[in-house]
């Protein structure tokens, strides 16, 4: 007999959201190491609210809510938390019941300034990365670096002189729409944008445009490619080997890093090696003063391994920039940029562990 297409809400649900997610789900392994990483936080966390005053949304939550914007892509806060409505998969990794309401999109603003910053982050990064390290997913010894432009939440026409000399225009119009800046030579030295002034304008190579950006930079470890260490800083010149050194002198163990051409340069081989780490940086014969780089390096087979292995650091900067919400960031200013970009590197790390460990997870 043919069923009739009749609905009937129900009133009552006796099904919870644990029940309905599979239990081979990807995310359930994921959970489990963000719940022990966030639980290892909770005496931080502590010390940032008061103990008086009504009860605040749990900061776990919104980190997991947090990740799921990462993992699935999502635009924005006020999209997740229309998904986080109906989607009963968000609210069971978030920790919510069918019937609990959904916070307001503006609690992440309210919380950027208290938990939303780069040292936040970088502690959940280092317990994620803790656990990798015990389950032997790690190396200690052989590493990558790499860095990366984000594109910031501003436009050319924002980028104006720091001494104010044009702010009028020719006709009279004092706005940024009124403005033809073509031709005109600009620097960091002497422009800033007006919408993002931590900001720099920058560019990978002669070919592309300069766009006001911030530097992205990854320490991967060789064995299985995960992200050993993440930070933001501001696009100079010497950004990327800068923030390699301070990265590498935080892995007391390291013996080889591996680099691309840009990282060929006299002063920075000779860091390296102050440091007891073994420079296997790719050979600039372009360069007008020679590679830094010679036979007592390139003649080991190890360095023709870490040539090969160091390429997978894209890996890394091609999720963040396609999955991920780093191609062009939608905040503003250097320590908020800061926690998205290392949050998307833990974010990263999950998924590689999950796939790594499988359900076997610690």
């Amino acid at each position: 007999m043919r069923g009739g297409d009749q609905t009937q809400s129900t009133m009552f649900s006796y099904v919870s959201p644990e029940k309905r997610v599979p239990p081979e789900h990807p995310l359930r392994a994921v959970r489990t190491m963000v719940d022990a990483a966030l639980q290892r936080m909770s005496p931080e966390f502590d010390k940032v609210y008061s103990r008086r005053g009504r009860p605040s949304i749990p900061p776990e939550r919104l980190f997991r809510a947090l990740l799921l914007q990462i993992f699935y892509t999502i635009r924005s806060e006020r999209l997740l938390m229309e998904q986080l409505d109906y989607n009963l998969l968000f609210r069971w990794f978030i920790g919510l019941n069918t019937d609990d309401p959904v916070w307001d999109h503006s609690t992440f603003s309210k919380n950027r300034e208290r938990l939303f910053e780069e040292s936040f982050a970088k502690r959940f990064f280092e317990e994620i990365f803790a656990q990798a390290k015990a389950a032997g997913l790690t190396s200690d010894e052989h590493f990558s670096v790499d860095g990366t432009l984000i594109e910031a939440w501003a436009s050319h026409k924002s980028v104006r002189r720091k001494d104010g000399g044009d702010d009028d225009n020719a006709d009279g119009v004092g706005r940024n729409a009124g403005r033809d800046f073509r031709g005109e030579s600009r620097s960091n030295e002497t422009h800033a944008s007006r919408t993002d002034p931590e900001s720099r304008l920058a560019r990978k190579s002669h070919s592309q445009p300069a766009q006001p950006s911030f530097s992205g930079h990854v320490l991967m470890e060789n064995r299985n490619g995960l992200v050993a260490a993440a930070t933001l800083g501001q696009a100079t010149g010497t950004a990327e080997r800068d923030a390699a050194v301070a990265m590498i002198q935080g892995k007391p163990k390291a013996k080889t890093l591996g680099a691309d051409k840009g990282y060929d340069t006299r002063g920075f081989v000779a860091q390296l090696r102050s440091l007891g780490v073994t420079p296997h940086v790719a050979c600039n014969e372009k360069r007008t003063s020679g590679s830094a780089i010679d036979g007592r390096t390139t003649r080991h087979e190890s360095y023709q391994v870490s040539q090969r292995i160091r390429k997978r650091i894209e890996e890394v900067f091609g999720w963040a920039k396609t999955i991920g919400p780093v191609r062009k960031t939608k905040l503003r200013g250097w320590r908020r940029v800061g926690f998205q970009f290392v949050l998307t590197m833990t974010g990263y790390n999950l998924v590689r562990m999950r796939n790594l460990m499988g359900s076997a997870v610690p």
